[in-house]
């Protein structure tokens, strides 16, 4: 049995990155995204079967305009020219978060997920116009109105993620050690790797090094249970 089958990820640092390297944010964030089809393919060799990822979150309105809108941009850009690729990969898309974009996206998004809903190797779950505690707020809300029980398995069914496993692995990237309003009920026993290098900077070998630490804790953790 596979002990890692849902991986979230924070890809913090494309801004920094950017800055650093080109004078520009954006040349971050462009250049994050050779490292999101990396790990695409690296989940896929892992046999990982859940993939999320932070990609814009609720606090990221306050960015400037201009950055806004070339996320979007990139988004779009994305979308249009890997969904074939992932029917093809047998990958799926599912989108977590408000979609409230333009009606250009919003279409897109809803079009991306619908051609991909039926594969099943690796589903990618993009999280946009997302905040944690928004959606706690609004499946409390959901759970009182529909008058059931309010018990952990109740709520969890009101929650963006109520088809999904929770991760067994949160990585974080850029150096910074902290959530950012990303998944906090979902990652409550979640291992929760903070990794110094910058999301561009991120390759293959250290997504796998992070794996192979993880799945080392879960052998040692296997191992003192048989003891015990």
């Amino acid at each position: 049995m596979n002990p890692l089958n849902h991986v979230a990820i924070i890809m913090d640092g494309n801004g920094r990155w950017g800055l650093k390297y080109k004078k520009s944010r954006n040349a971050g964030h462009k250049k994050g995204l050779n490292t999101v089809e990396k790990v695409i393919k690296t989940s896929i060799k892992q046999k990982i079967k859940f993939l999320t990822l932070y990609a814009f979150s609720t606090e990221n309105w306050k960015r400037p305009k201009s950055e806004i809108k070339y996320l979007f941009n990139l988004l779009e850009n994305f979308l249009n020219n890997k969904i074939e690729e992932f029917n093809k990969e047998n990958i799926k898309l599912k989108i977590i978060g408000v979609k409230n974009f333009s009606s250009k996206l919003n279409r897109l998004l809803r079009q991306s997920e619908y051609k991909t809903k039926k594969n099943t190797k690796l589903q990618i779950n993009l999280a946009l116009n997302y905040g944690s505690k928004f959606e706690l707020i609004d499946a409390f809300k959901k759970l009182k109105k529909s008058k059931k029980i309010i018990n952990e398995k109740n709520l969890k069914n009101y929650l963006q993620t109520k088809d999904i496993p929770d991760p067994e692995l949160l990585i974080r990237t850029g150096n910074t050690k902290r959530l950012s309003n990303f998944l906090l009920w979902q990652v409550a026993y979640s291992e929760i790797f903070f990794e110094k290098k910058l999301w561009p900077d991120f390759t293959e070998k250290d997504y796998n090094r992070i794996i192979k630490y993880f799945r080392n804790i879960k052998i040692q953790e296997m191992l003192a249970i048989k003891k015990d």
